[in-house]
């Protein structure tokens, strides 16, 4: 009996040392998934592919992210290679990387979010430029270090993930000018940002969301007395209907707030935070998204077929909003954040400038015309 046991201990363990050693010459354990495949997106002057990495260690140690590498998969779909020779589209790496992680659900120092423990998860937010025609395809090398066992950097390559090219052509949502794009689409947006767990799966409803604000020459948004919506150049402006579509919800009676960083006339829950609200189905699984209205000046209901350019609420400042302003976006689903927000595009446009953020910081242009694009964070737009 006694050798019995000797015998099956040492299987045991010749067993594991075998195993380990065959496990050297696996891939790193990590989970790389693109929850919403990659949409080209035309705006700023420029083309970019913006999407989500979420890299989940399933290892029994730390690892270190180091390096993450974008590149075209169009010579085919199959299964990666480590021989892979063509030159990334984009790469990031040090204080690049470190800025595109962020770490849901842990407190971690800036300089530590590529660090990333047994069982946790980093999101790379990435921002990627084309030049030339955008590839049909990418997949994404990894090189990561172990804290322990490992003699140099591990390199993992993932599938290939198809690249969406479907651009939705849409008509403003407002009149005039001058119009801030505050907290549009960039790279480190906190609307892009904003990815909130709902009805059991984390989505980005506001990945593409603009904060329409009308300023004036000096880059004020209001004149007067601050603590008055009036005061505001955007207040009252009439919200237009993008494109024609069907009404799907609406949101009214909720109270203004007055103008403010923390003045909120309700508590914000999922019903208020956009205050007074439409979402428009354009079709195609298309939601256009308009928020923080005023309250009884909603001129539809759910149900209604509403034309392009159609008013539909008077901009206001309810909701979760410091000051009255527009905020609009488009998404895959009726819900004003449990949806993926999707690119869109102007038929024309105007940009007139640029601000450094909405506390100012602005210069204007000369006004050049774009056209098929939308605008990226705090450029100046006239609109047609």
């Amino acid at each position: 009996m006694k050798t019995i046991r000797l015998f099956v201990v040492l299987l045991v363990a010749v067993t594991a040392r075998t195993l380990n050693a065959q496990l050297a010459g696996f891939p790193p354990a990590l989970e790389v998934r693109v929850p919403k495949a990659p949409t080209v997106t035309h705006g700023g002057g420029q083309v970019v592919l913006p999407y989500e990495l979420h890299i989940t260690n399933f290892t029994g140690q730390a690892v270190t992210i180091q390096k993450i590498e974008v590149l075209s998969a169009d010579a085919g779909t199959g299964a990666p290679t480590l021989a892979s020779s063509s030159a990334p589209l984009s790469t990031l790496a040090d204080s690049v990387l470190l800025r595109a992680l962020a770490r849901p659900g842990a407190r971690i120092p800036a300089a530590e979010r590529a660090h990333i423990g047994p069982g946790l998860r980093a999101v790379a937010y990435m921002w990627v430029p084309v030049s030339g025609t955008p590839p049909r395809a990418i997949r994404h090398r990894l090189t990561v270090t172990a804290d322990t066992g490992s003699t140099g950097p591990l390199v993992l390559e993932t599938p290939s993930v198809q690249v969406t090219n479907d651009l939705l052509v849409i008509a403003p949502p407002l009149r005039g000018s001058v119009w801030l794009a505050a907290n549009g689409p960039a790279a480190e947006s906190g609307h892009r940002r904003a990815m909130i767990p709902i009805y059991g799966t984390y989505d980005i409803a506001q990945r593409f969301a603009i904060d329409w604000v009308k300023i004036d020459t000096t880059g004020h948004t209001f004149k007067g007395d601050s603590l008055k919506n009036s005061s505001y150049y955007a207040y009252g402006n009439d919200a237009l209907a993008v494109a024609d579509g069907v009404v799907t919800e609406v949101k009214d009676s909720i109270p203004e707030n007055v103008p403010g960083l923390n003045s909120r006339a309700v508590p914000i829950t999922l019903e208020t935070v956009g205050g007074n609200h439409v979402i428009v189905d354009l079709g195609a699984g298309r939601y256009a998204f308009y928020a923080h209205l005023q309250p009884g000046s909603i001129r539809v209901k759910r149900g209604d077929r509403v034309k392009r350019g159609q008013v539909l609420g008077l901009v206001g400042n309810s909701g979760n909003s410091t000051e009255p302003h527009l905020h609009f976006h488009i998404s895959d689903a009726s819900s004003p954040l449990g949806s993926e927000g999707i690119p869109y595009a102007f038929e024309t446009l105007y940009v007139v400038g640029k601000c450094q953020s909405l506390l100012g910081g602005c210069d204007r242009t000369k006004p050049v015309a774009r056209h098929l694009e939308m605008p990226f964070a705090n450029e100046l737009v006239r609109f047609p």
